[in-house]
């Protein structure tokens, strides 16, 4: 069975099937703030989610970051690897991506695990 929450016309914000959980891309929640605040706030969103769905970041299996320009990537990954479990790292991609609005820095897209 699949099951879709907080579903809008174009996207699911969580979608859970088989002990599987995806989330939608992330962002901020103030966009008008740097890098190490953006993924901050990013996360989160992400924990808050993961809550929701019954799942925590420690069961997180995959995670796809996209930077808008790689500069950033050593204070987005200060932030990733103190937000992160020690011995919990997730299989994980990092790429440059064009946002979906200018002032956004980082987004990212989760697949984790539910809790049993």
């Amino acid at each position: 069975m699949i099951e879709r929450l907080e579903t809008k016309q174009r996207m699911s914000r969580i979608v859970k099937h088989n002990g599987t959980i995806y989330l939608c891309g992330q962002v901020c929640k103030d966009s008008t703030q740097g890098i190490t605040e953006q993924t901050a706030s990013m996360l989160d969103k992400v924990d808050d989610l993961l809550l929701q769905a019954g799942s925590s970041r420690e069961h997180i299996l995959s995670a796809t970051i996209y930077i808008k320009d790689m500069s950033m990537f050593a204070a987005m990954n200060d932030v990733w690897d103190n937000w992160l479990p020690a011995d919990h790292a997730p299989a994980r991609a990092c790429v440059t991506a064009s946002m979906a609005r200018e002032e956004l820095l980082v987004e990212i897209s989760v697949i984790a695990a539910k809790i049993d």
